[in-house]
Formats: structure tokens, C-alpha cells, sequence
């Protein structure tokens, strides 16, 4: 359901609160110039620094521009450092170009964002997994310093279990894109650690490859399995996605 206010704005309602992601795709689905923006309705964003991020689009050709909020931002402890443990996770599973991926104020490629959509949640984690599809795809993904100022109307919505989940579709996304990342680490530990243990039982009992070291191997090579199919899925995926962008 829509509502036009306006001759410049419309208003897109969902019968039923359907999520922060949900809400986003509503509007990236109905966007129609070259690029889009979002930010947070609760007055923090300013309408100023719209132009600045375009203008940093059109200057680099980029593909995502998001803006960088100030470091010391008005924000509790708990969710600043919610938010660093959530970058850290990141980060480990793959390369990140960018610091702020949680930024609700993003720039957009539209005909990008509408192709991604179908890889994001409705949740809360939409922002920042939309931002890693970028980066996976390799797209220039590049950050810009805004002011963020108080906060005007209403509050945050944002939980423990908001982070977990966020940290959830993380882990999803990077299965999706590189699961070899996540399975062949674990497929080594668990090989090696099969074969250390074997190789202690034997030395101090004189015995044989023992059972728990033998179903660590086993357990490692069943990782390397899921990996290697978990992979050739995900570059059927990725071929999918490719001849999207190209038609």
C-alpha cells in the first residue's frame, strides 16, 4: 500500500511490520534513478550529506558509498563494542575494505542493489550483508565521512539477539559466496587433530590409529566433502548472479 504526500515523495506501507530489511527492499524494488540512498528515519542522518556521497559516486564511478560515521558518535558502550565484535568476525572470514558496515546511511548502484536484493534478509542484518555482497562481488565499495547527529524520534530497536542474528546471516552469506573459507580450516583441524592423537596413543600405549583419532580424520574428511559440494554450488550461484548483471 502506498501514500502519495507529495508531488516529489511517496510513502510505502506494509500491512504488517515485516522487518528493517523488508522495509529497505520495498523502496530499492520501486527506486528508479541510477542510484539510491538510505538512511535512518529517527533524525541522526542528515539530507546534506546525500550530495556529498554522490558526489563521491559519480567522481570514483563507485558502486557503494557508505557513509562513515564519526567514531565518537553518541552511542552506549554496549552497542559500540557490539559492533566492533561484529566488524572482528567479520573481518576474519574475509577481506573488508571498509570500517563501518553497519552504517544505515549507504549509497547505492541501484541496478546492483535490485539484482542483490534476493541474497539479503528482512532483518535488522540487511545493511551489513548487502555491503558484503558488494565487497564479495568486487564492486568499488568506498566510505565517506558523515555527521551523525542525536538522535530526534523514537529508539533503538536494536538487541543481543539482533547481534547474533546479524552475525548469523554473516555466516550465511560468506557460505554462500566462499564456503571453502569456513570448511577447510575445520577439515584440517580435525585431520590433524586425528592425527596427533593417534600419534600420542601410540606412543604412550604402543597401540594402533585409535577410534577417537580415526573419526577426527573421518569427521575432517566429511568437512572437505560439504566444502568441495558446498563450493560447487555456490559458483552455479555466483554464474547465476553474473548473467544477471550482464543482461
Amino acid at each position: 500500500m502506498l501514500t502519495q504526500f507529495s508531488s516529489k515523495a511517496t510513502v510505502f506501507h506494509h500491512k504488517i511490520n515485516r522487518g528493517y530489511g523488508a522495509a529497505l527492499k520495498s523502496g530499492i524494488r520501486r527506486t528508479k534513478t541510477p542510484y539510491l540512498i538510505t538512511m535512518d528515519a529517527d533524525g541522526q542522518h542528515r539530507v546534506e550529506d546525500i550530495r556529498e556521497l554522490l558526489d563521491v559516486a559519480l567522481s570514483t564511478n563507485a558502486d557503494l558509498v557508505i557513509g562513515r560515521r564519526d567514531k565518537y558518535s553518541s552511542e552506549s558502550v554496549y552497542r559500540t563494542i557490539g559492533k566492533k565484535l561484529i566488524y572482528l568476525f567479520t573481518s576474519i572470514l574475509m577481506p573488508l575494505p571498509v570500517k563501518d558496515i553497519n552504517s544505515g546511511f549507504k549509497l547505492y548502484r541501484t541496478r546492483l542493489a535490485k539484482i542483490f536484493l534476493q541474497l539479503c534478509p528482512d532483518s535488522m542484518a540487511f545493511s551489513d550483508v548487502m555491503t558484503l555482497v558488494f565487497v564479495y562481488r568486487r564492486h568499488l565499495v568506498l566510505e565517506h565521512p558523515i555527521q551523525v547527529l542525536p538522535r530526534s524520534s523514537g529508539r533503538s530497536t536494536i538487541t543481543t539477539r539482533t547481534a547474533f542474528e546479524t552475525i548469523i546471516e554473516i555466516f550465511n552469506i560468506i557460505l554462500l559466496f566462499n564456503p571453502l573459507r569456513i570448511f577447510l580450516p575445520l577439515s584440517f583441524s580435525m585431520i590433524l587433530v586425528g592425527i596427533f592423537w593417534s600419534a600420542g596413543v601410540y606412543i604412550i600405549v604402543r597401540r594402533g590409529m585409535s577410534v577417537g583419532g580415526m573419526l577426527a580424520i573421518v569427521t575432517g574428511l566429511v568437512f572437505l566433502a560439504i566444502g568441495l559440494l558446498s563450493n560447487l554450488i555456490s559458483d552455479w550461484r555466483m554464474r547465476e548472479l553474473e548473467e544477471q548483471i550482464e543482461s
